[in-house]
């Protein structure tokens, strides 16, 4: 075979080899464009097969298995622990956090005391004292801050979203829709959180609940004084009868410039704010960095006879800091 053909064949070859390569790069982004149209998770699962009930299961956080009779201060703390995991979108069962949250400190406390032993280092009270106060911190106080992180971020967009969901849901009051229509339509037209959170309280309806009590349950789970108006306001609506578009819209309304109002006292707060970040979450950083770097800067020191107390006050003066910078920019509108 001559010179000629073996290069018009290698040609013909590159030419089909990058034509495959193409055609597989643009059914990619086909896909990839195709999944994205669906603007919730909960219309994604039901596009992968799945029922409406099955969808409802999969969103719906278990419900919780911790016994009933719990002391009013420590159902205070479920109850608040349970908001965040629901803001977080963690939708394992709480008594199987709850159990990873007890069981963390107590290998991490277990790992770094057979380090130390390895190493050499005679335990001392201090020392103990120090390797369970960086098991907690690591276990417990660093993860439950970034699940808080990320909790406050879902809830303040599921803020910024509701006063848009109202206008969806005026419009389709509006254009004839009866009320179980118009939060169906939240549901396709809304992305997460919110429209997924209205997907649930719709296939909860559609599973033979009152549609109050499942919107009531939704302001309860997210904790959201804007929710709780909604639902009194189709309360109010549905015994005195009224203009329901009319009453929403001013709702949407009242509700922007609250949040209006939020924002203008948070921008004034924004120094106090900061700071009280920095003091309470700089600390828990450093030691952390710090002890997992150059833990002999901690672990030389903490056999001397005044480590014990003076370490000791240092972190009941922290806890009273903490509370105390909680309580002062802890501002309600």
């Amino acid at each position: 075979m001559s010179e000629t053909w073996i290069r018009a064949v290698v040609l013909v070859c590159t030419f089909g080899a990058v034509l495959l390569l193409v055609e597989t790069l643009v059914s990619a982004l086909a896909r990839t464009r195709t999944v994205r149209r669906e603007i919730n998770q909960r219309l994604r699962v039901i596009a992968s097969g799945r029922s409406r009930e099955e969808a409802l299961s999969v969103l719906r956080r278990p419900v919780n298995d911790l016994p009933d009779r719990l002391s009013p201060w420590l159902g205070k703390m479920v109850l608040k622990f349970e908001r965040m995991m629901i803001a977080a979108q963690i939708r394992a069962p709480i008594g199987r956090l709850l159990t990873i949250i007890v069981a963390a400190p107590v290998l991490v406390f277990l790992i770094v005391t057979l380090l130390v032993g390895l190493a050499g280092g005679a335990m001392s009270f201090g020392r103990i004292l120090l390797i369970g106060t960086f098991a907690v911190v690591v276990g417990v106080l660093l993860p439950i801050l970034l699940v808080q992180v990320k909790a406050n971020r879902t809830r303040k967009k599921m803020q910024e979203q509701f006063p848009v969901a109202l206008d969806v849901f005026v419009r389709g009051l509006r254009a004839g829709h009866p009320i179980a229509s118009a939060l169906d339509l939240l549901t396709v037209e809304m992305p997460d959180p919110i429209g997924s959170q209205f997907g649930i309280v719709v296939d909860e309806v559609t599973y033979g609940a009152d549609l109050r009590d499942a919107l009531q349950a939704m302001a309860e789970r997210w904790d959201s004084d804007e929710i709780r108006m909604f639902v009194v306001s189709l309360a109010v609506q549905s015994e005195t009868g009224g203009n329901l578009a009319e009453v929403l819209e001013n709702l949407a309304r009242v509700i922007r410039e609250r949040a209006s109002m939020m924002m203008k006292v948070r921008a004034l707060s924004s120094e106090g704010r900061m700071t009280a970040i920095m003091l309470t979450v700089l600390p828990v950083f450093a030691f952390t960095l710090l002890f997992l770097f150059n833990p002999s800067f901690y672990l030389d020191v903490a056999g001397d006879p005044a480590f014990v107390p003076g370490f000791g006050g240092l972190i009941i003066l922290y806890i009273i800091g903490f509370i105390t910078i909680r309580r002062m920019v802890d501002l309600k509108v």
